[in-house]
């Protein structure tokens, strides 16, 4: 499913984003935690929160490019904190 969102642009031209709505089975293969591990972090505002897309609120997704931002965070801070000496340095 891709949806118009309309976020600032760094280009003078005003066009909308095209954006992708990923269910839950997609988001479990991107990210390989449980549904429950997943709802907890968002209640803590640890990980993108899914938006309704039925008015009655029984079907959702999350927008694929807020998940893949919090992947690409996910690395870039474990790499960061876990760096490996260099090669050839003493631990």
């Amino acid at each position: 499913m891709v949806i118009n969102v309309h976020t600032k642009q760094k280009s003078k031209t005003s066009e909308p984003v095209m954006a992708r709505i990923i269910r839950w089975p997609k988001v479990h293969d991107k990210v390989g935690m449980c549904r429950s591990h997943v709802h907890q972090l968002i209640s803590k505002g640890l990980f993108p929160a899914q938006i309704k897309l039925t008015p009655n609120g029984r079907a959702s997704g999350w927008i694929e490019s807020e998940v893949n931002e919090w992947l690409e965070q996910r690395i870039a801070d474990s790499r960061c904190n876990n760096a490996a000496p260099a090669y050839g340095d003493s631990l």
